[in-house]
């Protein structure tokens, strides 16, 4: 059996734009668009098979705040799509699931309530993805503004049990930085979990796609190396072996 990694395009919110952070910096923004969905539709042309959303203002704020630009994208295309961003209760996730959204995923709320968040993937099971956003192999929250005392690999453990729909682990440091995925810390999580992990943050090549092709993993998440052209969409599904692959 050929390993397929899938190669997830981001488009990240921020007042309503298309935009790109270096680490994690909300003073270190730049715009690649004011029309979202028209990126959305640009990446569905390209060939993905799903779309990463990030409502930036949502995660900083505590609540969906780019709900306009959301709903015009999974009105637009017909990929499914995933967000993260905000989602802190269960009234959130259910309307966004409403809303079209294929997958919802939760990163604070997970760390600050783990009774909730095991709850809420039972009632809904396989919809659910644990964001892990982790700055020195901890985990960072409130929109990356907060840096906790919990390991990573520990937080994905105690919910390696729930039916999830993935892991998606962003390593800060290298987010937005094209200077190449934490391999290492990516690989020493999938290697523990039985969850499907999904890797984001600092692909600049496509040796870097192909590395991380080489590790248990199903996906990876590319955003400012496509924006800037680096390379093509095309291009780093073939080197995940993604193109010509049997669903």
């Amino acid at each position: 059996m050929v390993k397929v990694m899938q190669v997830i395009p981001a488009i990240d919110l921020r007042g309503g734009s298309c935009v790109r952070l270096r680490q994690g910096d909300y003073n270190q923004e730049t715009v690649f668009g004011d029309d979202p969905a028209a990126m959305a539709a640009h990446w569905e042309v390209e060939g993905a098979a799903r779309i990463h959303l990030v409502d930036l203002d949502g995660a900083k704020e505590g609540r969906p705040v780019n709900v306009e630009a959301v709903r015009a994208i999974l009105g637009r295309v017909a990929v499914p799509c995933q967000l993260g961003g905000g989602v802190r209760d269960e009234a959130t996730i259910a309307a966004w699931l409403d809303a079209g959204l294929e997958r919802v995923i939760v990163g604070t709320r997970a760390l600050k309530d783990p009774a909730w968040f095991r709850a809420m993937t039972r009632t809904f099971p396989g919809r659910l993805v644990l964001g892990l956003d982790a700055r020195d192999g901890r985990i960072a929250t409130e929109g990356w503004l907060d840096v906790s005392s919990v390991a990573a690999t520990t937080l994905a453990e105690q919910f390696d049990d729930l039916p999830l729909a993935g892991v998606v682990y962003t390593d800060i440091a290298r987010d937005g930085m094209l200077e190449g995925p934490n391999l290492a810390a990516t690989e020493a999580l999938a290697v523990r979990l039985k969850t499907p992990v999904i890797a984001s943050g600092g692909v600049g090549s496509l040796g870097d796609v192909e590395r991380l092709a080489a590790l248990p993993i199903a996906a990876c998440i590319v955003g400012r190396a496509l924006y800037e052209g680096r390379f093509r969409l095309s291009e780093a599904r073939e080197r995940a072996g993604e193109l010509g692959a049997t669903p």
